[in-house]
């Protein structure tokens, strides 16, 4: 069976978590193949908000095997109060998988992410401070601490003891802080060895033997396509492969078994944290859609900066990801909206640019060339089918479609787990 993969269209937030759900009860597999505990999902069943940040959001499905791969960077101790929470709560997390190849998120990582972030001032990337970037450096600097090596004292210390010596020199004489304690790191992550011993595996391994035996595999891309390290708007980026591209090397399945590319994309657009973003709005409407589309960090609490559909970034990511199939969130939101403008392309300096330039200087000037579409009052959290839209509605999703580059399959019209309409079949 292919592999499907599901990643972000936009800067994040867009509404992973429900087309996982969408789809949860035909899969068996759930993979989350990059990033940390610096995003979250929002799941809603029935009665009942699920907050998710390291695990993917399969695991709520029973009969889902949920998989952490080797791309994802893991703070333990946030894991396990993640799955304690879960436990709380009566959800069966004991099939969950994680890789002995992921890196692991220590505490020197996460005090060089906030004491280099304070050190940036009016440069500041705007990151969780969670020790996400810090710790892919190591990874790619090859001084990383891997998950298998918690299982290896000698090991262990020899990395741990390597890594601070120059960090603790950095903290010290750059950033006036402390120097960290390598036993003190050693003991903790020593501690956790009982209790992860269960979970960790060659998912790798596992992954492409499920895919043999005709399961069905979902990678759930954490944050979006525009905080892609390669291809977002760098350099306020996340630190890890955020594109379709990222689940072949963040699992290791080859990307010949990756059939599917589903993009999540909102009918408006938002982004947290610094960086460009053309159609930001900073009046009314900015406050409109953030008040009615609860548009607040779910790990940070952070405001989430709002603006208009941006048909651009959606075709770029059409391109970039390859994608089949678009599932549009949150279309309720501009239900009392007397018109909605849709960003069709960019001014810069005069020029028109019908696509994201490359140049990152254009893109952070550019201004939003705007279209205008009628907007509805009736209340549309009730339409199962797409029918069962007011004509403006339609009309709306029909001129989106057709602007940005892939079929829309599915629309979301609430928060509720059934307040969606599909359009086309998202497995088969």
């Amino acid at each position: 069976m292919p592999a499907i993969v599901l990643i972000g269209a936009q800067w994040g937030d867009e509404g992973k978590g429900k087309a996982t759900d969408l789809l949860a009860d035909r899969i068996d597999y759930v993979v989350k193949f990059n990033g940390g505990n610096n995003a979250g999902h929002t799941v809603v069943i029935g009665d009942e908000k699920y907050a998710l940040h390291l695990l993917p959001s399969g695991i709520l499905t029973p009969g889902v095997t949920p998989v952490i791969a080797n791309g994802v960077v893991i703070d333990i101790s946030v894991l396990f109060a993640e799955l304690d929470a879960l436990n709380s709560r009566g959800i069966d997390t004991s099939k969950l998988r994680v890789s002995a190849n992921a890196h692991v998120i220590t505490d020197y990582h996460r005090t060089l992410d906030k004491v280099t972030e304070r050190f940036l001032g009016k440069r500041q990337i705007g990151t969780t401070g969670r020790g996400i970037g810090p710790t892919y450096a190591d990874k790619i600097n090859r001084v990383g601490i891997r998950i298998q090596d918690i299982f290896d004292e000698g090991i262990l210390r020899q990395k741990v003891e390597a890594a601070l010596e120059i960090k603790n020199h950095l903290l010290a004489k750059i950033y006036n802080r402390r120097a960290i304690s390598a036993d003190a790191v050693i003991e903790e992550l020593l501690s956790y060895r009982e209790r992860l011993a269960p979970m960790v595996a060659d998912t790798a391994l596992e992954l492409n033997q499920a895919l043999e035996a005709n399961k069905v595999v979902l990678f759930e891309g954490g944050q979006a396509t525009m905080l892609d390290i390669d291809h977002g708007t760098y350099p306020f980026v996340t630190s890890s492969n955020a594109t379709a591209g990222g689940a072949s090397t963040g699992s290791g399945i080859g990307p010949n078994k990756v059939e599917r590319v589903i993009a999540v994309i909102k009918a408006y657009t938002t982004r947290v944290g610094a960086g460009p973003f053309p159609t930001e709005l900073f009046d009314a409407d900015g406050e409109f859609l953030r008040a009615k589309g609860f548009e607040f960090g779910t790990t940070t609490g952070r405001p989430r900066r709002c603006g208009w559909y941006d048909a651009p970034i959606a075709r770029y990511t059409a391109r970039i990801n390859g994608v089949t199939d678009f599932v549009l969130t949150k279309l309720d939101v501009l239900t009392g909206l007397e018109k909605i403008p849709v960003c069709v392309a960019y001014d810069v300096d005069g020029v028109r640019h019908d696509e994201v330039p490359v140049n990152q200087s254009d893109f952070h000037h550019a201004t939003p060339i705007l279209e205008y579409f009628p907007g509805w009052t009736e209340d549309i959290t009730g339409a199962r089918s797409f029918s069962d839209l007011p004509k403006n509605a339609q009309d709306y999703v029909t001129a989106l479609e057709a602007m940005s580059g892939a079929r829309f399959s599915a629309i979301g019209v609430g928060p509720a787990r059934d307040a969606i309409i599909v359009q086309h079949d998202l497995v088969g």
